[in-house]
């Protein structure tokens, strides 16, 4: 049976390059760093030190990371309100704050015109023609993060037949 080999427990300044290593090869909150460090720090005690340093020498910013992680869903994947906060979530930034990036990050821009543009990007000009289709394009631009409403209305401007999209159309995510 093999063994799985256990992180070496580093000391401060180590601790320190690991944090600056981790830095260099992708951005982190400072909640998500904290957690990383926790794994591998010798101390518990060092891992404010280290946060506090390295949010002093400007390496560590949640609001940054905040507001480059949302502007950059928006623009790379074409992701709508949920989704980002989700994943913000998930790097374990403050609601307050991923709220606010988020909010910075689609200013100008309607639920609307994101869903189109999603569609058009990730969807193509494919006819949605049945249901079968219209239920496959609602659960992937729900999953995306937009309401159910907004998506209803572009699947119902987009599918070959109005008819197919009524209101009682089965939504399944909610």
């Amino acid at each position: 049976m093999a063994r799985t080999k256990r992180p070496q427990k580093l000391a401060s300044e180590e601790l320190f390059g690991y944090a600056v290593k981790s830095l260099t090869a992708r951005a982190y909150s400072v909640a998500a760093l904290s957690a990383k460090l926790r794994q591998r720090a010798a101390r518990l005690a060092d891992i404010d030190l280290i946060i506090a340093r390295l949010q002093d020498a400007g390496y560590l910013d949640d609001r940054r990371f905040a507001e480059s992680f949302a502007a950059n869903r928006v623009a790379n994947d074409g992701f709508g309100r949920v989704r980002i906060l989700t994943d913000l979530a998930s790097h374990r930034v403050p609601r307050e704050l991923a709220q606010s990036a988020v909010e910075k990050a689609l200013e100008g821009m309607s639920e609307a015109e994101q869903i189109e543009a999603f569609i058009e990007r990730r969807m193509g000009s494919a006819e949605l023609t049945d249901e079968k289709k219209l239920a496959s394009a609602f659960r992937k631009l729900r999953r995306a993060g937009f309401a159910a409403g907004p998506i209803l209305n572009a699947l119902k401007r987009r599918a070959k037949s109005s008819e197919l999209v009524e209101d009682d159309f089965p939504i399944e995510d909610e």
